[in-house]
């Protein structure tokens, strides 16, 4: 049992590993590496995106810094010409009256100057409305009286006029060494955020300037709602908000795997002089999103292109290997039951199986030829086996044949059926006298003889054995059957072979003639019983003569039928 298992999961495992599956493999083997490759390109080409993206983009981020840097530092200068002018006035009216004349329309981001009293109170301004406010209480105002130098504030909001805005504040005190006023600008969010514009526009990009804070200062139009909210209340922001802000570094840059999944590079930059920091944000996702759907499409593509493979090669393998080994088989199938007319339609198969073809007809063809010898050989055996090669008449079996045949058809149309039996007069003697050899050459000259009568007559002539010989003939009444009977006597009488034992001086023959018209009630064998009979009454008689025999059918309770014969 357990070997029979064996041999049926061998079997399986052929059928999985036939043709049809070896082929399927073969294209994916040849189709699956090119794919794989084309896919290993393009997510190069993303890396190298990704990289030459951020790459660009911390460029551009350098000199939007930089502007930024300039922004604030020609803010810086108006302060510091503000401070040194209020040092070297030495009075107030005078250098309110100065600082009223010097606001350059050529730096639209500041929106106002001022100077304050070491107390904190606005003293004077190029708006109004700020003077007399006090600043005592706001830590940039400290930080630069304690300091003794440029400070740029965090974001606050105006106190006249409830904006958004940094101030940036300069000491007197750097100049003249005397604890005094300080003088302070109010910069212009806004134009902040317009140099930023170049980092704009960007899908995947995010960029802000954040205060020590970490509170928005100033983002490119498509992201200046942003600006005045906290760093880590933005979704792309958070994630890097404390390790951007807390760094010591001037500049850096980080990686990481954000709360929906996505990948994001980040660069901070700081702007020298003060604590505010530039800092950008690329989604790796978006930025590369045409070469991601080149990959997913390049995906699909391999697994269409592996189902049409695939299905390609199951074609192939159908039409050119299975179907033409179907063929094959199939005419071999043919050819083994016996049909000899089967060929290999040669233009139906591949090349490749034309020599197979070829050679399989060619066998076909030897087979056919090889049949009809062996029929024709049959045939010759069977004309042996029914002629006797003595005399050249049928023999025995031959006769049987015959008789049976003619019997049949003589019943159908309710013919007549005559059969003579011949027999050499006194043969062993002639044997005795002159040798077989003479004997056999004497059964030679009477089947020529009997077979130009049988010929004549449309009869059938036949050696019965030994120097028996019999002439049947179809449609023959007992009358004529006795004329033929004479004429075989006579023509044998011509024939003048010296017979010195026998006193006729020369071979003679008697003749037994029977006739009958084939019924239900009789048999072939009743015939030639019938001329049997007949012939042994020739033999009585002296020989040399022809003795006729009827044949009639009587129903008795001892027998079936009897013979009656008649002379």
């Amino acid at each position: 049992m357990a070997s029979v298992s064996l041999n049926r999961k061998r079997a399986k495992l052929k059928q999985v590993l036939g043709i049809r599956a070896r082929l399927a493999l073969l294209a994916v083997i040849l189709v699956t590496p090119l794919m794989i490759e084309r896919i290993r390109s393009l997510e190069d080409t993303r890396a190298r995106q990704i990289a030459q993206a951020a790459a660009e983009f911390t460029i551009v981020a350098r000199h939007s810094a930089d502007a930024q840097r300039e922004v604030i530092s020609s803010v810086e200068t108006i302060l510091k010409s503000e401070a040194f002018i209020r040092a070297s006035a030495g009075g107030i009216t005078k250098s309110c009256d100065v600082l009223r004349a010097s606001l350059p329309s050529s730096l639209p981001w500041i929106r106002t100057l001022l100077i304050a009293g070491q107390d904190g109170r606005i003293q004077c301004a190029t708006n109004n409305m700020y003077v007399g406010l006090d600043l005592s209480d706001r830590p940039y105002f400290q930080q630069a009286q304690e300091t003794g130098r440029f400070v740029l504030s965090d974001f606050i909001m105006s106190r006249p006029v409830p904006s958004p805005t940094v101030m940036a504040v300069y000491p007197v005190s750097a100049f003249s060494g005397v604890a005094d006023a300080v003088v302070l600008a109010t910069v212009n969010l806004d134009w902040m955020s317009k140099v930023m514009n170049n980092l704009g526009g960007r899908a995947g990009i995010t960029a802000v300037l954040v205060d020590s804070a970490g509170t928005v200062l100033a983002a490119p139009a498509d992201q200046h709602s942003a600006v005045g909210r906290p760093l880590d209340h933005m979704p792309l922001m958070s994630a890097i908000a404390d390790k951007a802000l807390r760094s010591d570094q001037d500049e850096g840059s980080l990686s990481f795997l954000a709360a929906d999944g996505s990948r994001r590079a980040v660069s901070y930059i700081r702007i020298a002089g003060t604590n505010a920091r530039l800092i950008a944000s690329i989604d790796e996702d978006k930025v590369s999103a045409a070469v991601s759907r080149d990959i997913r499409t390049a995906y699909l593509q391999l697994a269409f292109v592996l189902m049409f493979v695939l299905l390609g090669a199951l074609i192939a393998a159908e039409k050119l290997v299975i179907k033409p080994i179907e063929m094959l088989a199939d005419m071999a199938k043919r050819l083994g039951e016996g049909d000899l007319s089967a060929r290999a339609a040669r233009n139906r198969l591949p090349a490749e199986f034309v020599p197979l073809a070829r050679a399989f007809n060619a066998m076909a063809a030897q087979l056919s030829q090889r049949e009809r010898e062996l029929i024709a050989s049959n045939d010759r055996l069977t004309v042996m086996a029914s002629i006797d090669m003595l005399s050249g008449l049928a023999n025995r079996r031959g006769f049987q044949s015959r008789l049976d045949f003619e019997w049949m058809r003589a019943q159908q149309y309710g013919s007549e059926l005559a059969l003579l039996m011949i027999d050499v007069d006194h043969f062993k003697l002639f044997n005795d006298t002159y040798g077989h050899l003479e004997g056999d050459s004497c059964l030679t000259r009477l089947g020529e003889s009997l077979s130009g009568i049988a010929a004549d007559t449309m009869g059938f002539a036949a050696r019965y054995g030994g120097e028996e010989f019999c002439l049947l003939l179809p449609n023959t009444d007992v009358t004529r059957a006795v004329e033929i009977g004479e004429q075989v006597r006579s023509a044998v009488l011509r024939l003048c072979l010296p017979h010195i034992t026998s006193h006729h001086m020369i071979v003679t023959v008697s003749i037994g003639v029977a006739a009958t018209k084939p019924n239900e009630t009789l048999r072939p064998g009743d015939l030639i019983e019938a001329a049997d009979a007949a012939l042994y009454a020739a033999k009585h008689r002296g020989r040399n003569n022809v003795v006729e025999h009827g044949v009639q059918a009587i129903e008795t309770s001892a027998a079936g039928m009897m013979m009656v014969a008649s002379a």
